[in-house]
Parts: C-alpha cells; sequence; structure tokens
C-alpha cells in the first residue's frame, strides 16, 4: 500500500515500438542529449502507476515529437498518424487508466489541419505541440491555421519543450536548421534549455496575438512554467517601452493566464528534502497562481519508476507545507478531472 494520494498525470510519456526504431534510425538515439531511448511499455507505465498511486495517466509523445526530419513531411505525417492511432487503441482499452494528447505533424500545416480531425473523431484529450518544430515555435504565423482549428474545438493543448532550435531561411518545412545550444553537448538539453525553450515558446504565443485570438483553447504548461516566471513581467512591460512590437497590457495578460493556462508539477519544483521551498513557491506565491491551474505530473519514463516515486513522495511534503488539504486534492486529481471533462464536453 501507498501513502502517497491519488493522482491523474497529465505528462506522461510513450514510446511504442515503432517510434522507438523511427527515432534510432533518424539520428535520435539520444534524443536531446539524454543517455539513450528510455525502454516503455503498457507494462511498465502501469507498474508506475501503483507505485506512485496514479490513476489515470494522460500519455503523449516527448521530444523530439512525431516530424523527427526536417523536410520529410511525409515520415512526419505517417509517424505522427500511427503513434495517435496507438494511442486511441490503448485508451480504447483501458480507458479508466489511459487517454492522450495526440500528436501533430507539424511543422506541415495541411497535415496537422487533417490530424486533428482524425484524432478528435477518435477521441484524443487534447493535443500535444512541441515548443518548436525544426526551428518554428508555436505562435509563429505559419501555424496560425492550426491554432484557429484548435480554438474552433476548444482543445486543451499540452505544449512539452525541445531542443532549441533555429531555422536557416524562410521555408516553414525547411531542412536546414541548427541547434541553438550555446553549450553544445556538455550538458543535457533538458536540464535548463527545455525551460528556456518554453519561455520562447509562450511568449511567442502572447506577442504574436495567438492567445488573443484564441481565447477557447486551454494550455497546459510544464514544469511549473518552466523559465517563464521570472521573465513574465519583464516581456510583458518591455512591449510598452520598446515600439514596433505588439503591445501587451498587464491586465488582459493576467486574466488570460487565469483563464486559459494551467501548469504541471513534472520535475523538481522543491528544493532539499523537505518543506515548501523551491520553484514552485516562488511561482504561486510570487505571481499569486491559485491552485486551481495546478496539475500533478511525473515525466514518466523519462524520469524512471524510482524516481517518479521519489519526487512524489518530496511533492506530499512540499505541498501540504503550502496548500490545505482541499487544495491538494484540486491538484493531485480535481482539476485535472475538471479540465478532462470540459475538454471532451466540447470535443
Amino acid at each position: 500500500m501507498t501513502s502517497l494520494p491519488t493522482r491523474i498525470d497529465v505528462h506522461s510519456h510513450f514510446l511504442p515500438p515503432f517510434y522507438r526504431t523511427a527515432l534510432a534510425e533518424n539520428g535520435h538515439s539520444h534524443p536531446d542529449g539524454m543517455p539513450g531511448i528510455p525502454e516503455w511499455s503498457r507494462e511498465r507505465h502501469l507498474e508506475m502507476m501503483s507505485t506512485a498511486n496514479v490513476s489515470k495517466s494522460i500519455l503523449s509523445v516527448s521530444s523530439p515529437g512525431t516530424h523527427i526530419v526536417p523536410g520529410n513531411d511525409a515520415l512526419g505525417k505517417n509517424l505522427t498518424r500511427q503513434c495517435n492511432i496507438y494511442a486511441a487503441e490503448l485508451k480504447r482499452a483501458h480507458p479508466e487508466k489511459f487517454g492522450y494528447w495526440a500528436a501533430l505533424p507539424l511543422p506541415s500545416v495541411d497535415a496537422a489541419l487533417e490530424e486533428i480531425d482524425k484524432a478528435t473523431q477518435e477521441g484524443a484529450d487534447g493535443f500535444g505541440l512541441m515548443t518548436n518544430y525544426h526551428g518554428n515555435y508555436v505562435g509563429a504565423p505559419e501555424f496560425d491555421p492550426v491554432f484557429d482549428k484548435l480554438n474552433e474545438v476548444g482543445a486543451t493543448v499540452f505544449i512539452h519543450p525541445t531542443t532549441p532550435c533555429i531555422k536557416l531561411g524562410n521555408d516553414t518545412s525547411s531542412a536546414q536548421t541548427t541547434d541553438a545550444v550555446p553549450f553544445g553537448s556538455r550538458y543535457p538539453i533538458p536540464i535548463f534549455e527545455f525551460f528556456f525553450d518554453t519561455a520562447r515558446a509562450v511568449i511567442n504565443l502572447f506577442s504574436t496575438g495567438t492567445i488573443d485570438r484564441c481565447p477557447n483553447i486551454k494550455f497546459i504548461i510544464p514544469h511549473s512554467g518552466g523559465a517563464l516566471p521570472p521573465i513574465m513581467t519583464r516581456f510583458i512591460q518591455f512591449s510598452s517601452v520598446v515600439p514596433g512590437g505588439r503591445v501587451l497590457d498587464a491586465a488582459t495578460v493576467r486574466k488570460q493566464l487565469e483563464e486559459q493556462f494551467y501548469f504541471d508539477l513534472a520535475g523538481f519544483v522543491f528544493d532539499g528534502e523537505s518543506g515548501g521551498d523551491g520553484q514552485l513557491k516562488a511561482f504561486v506565491e510570487g505571481f499569486k497562481i491559485s491552485h486551481e491551474k495546478l496539475l500533478y505530473g511525473s515525466d514518466f519514463p523519462f524520469t524512471q519508476t524510482q524516481f517518479v516515486k521519489m519526487l512524489a513522495d518530496r511533492m506530499k511534503d512540499g505541498l501540504e507545507n503550502l496548500f490545505s488539504e482541499k487544495e491538494r486534492l484540486a491538484i493531485y486529481e480535481g482539476n485535472a478531472v475538471k479540465l478532462l471533462q470540459d475538454g471532451r464536453s466540447k470535443i
């Protein structure tokens, strides 16, 4: 028996055999500088869920996503379709245990629009997007038709970081890209570059007007917002100081954050071995983020089961230092239940 509270995991990944093979065959045997492609199976996932007292996992494809070769739209489209079919079948077989955020084959806009329709019909709970697709960042004008479609269906969009990237040339599907990682291979990308790319993506969504244009989309931002919180005030206020760009209104942005954004707690959101200090405390107290906007995430299998359990134990202590019992129940399960129910009612 576990003493951990029951939880719904909105940040949980799957890597079916064909996806692992595609990664290995196309230059991603060490995705984002990690030691290797982690092992995953339905059985391993259910074991993790039992260990951490996860009642339901909402599965998604992690970095590098499903469009894994710049310029190869056919491979991206086919791999995306395979992954979404696999996730849909897993959900049908275990509806109480699994849901999924469907992948999209961006930067191919036409293929992504087709996939939204197919995944919606197959029962996707929402959509999982990368922060960028070969240097094309979410919020880019080229992606407007996709976000307009997601807004039309009232989708929940889970955004996952990937390696920062710069595209060379103006073609959205250009095969010419370069990784924007000044330290090269010295550090695995997820340690801190993931946080920076999360901030880039969210800032771009606001600064290009995508959030203004798409009020019906609910966004889940991972890792307690990554590097976004410390620079939130700066990018909002700076827009009214330096001419030429889109001017953001602080009250409007705040309202949009409260109405459209959720933040998952995957990763190291607490310092030390006990107490409530750390990244999450700075975020919720510094920016008055409501407990109603927080969701549990394990990041399995990139975080292996023993570490999922370790972080869950640490989270139990940390949340008890920050929130009441009623608020904790909402963070672990209630907020996700409501978000999933709202999403299904729209889709």
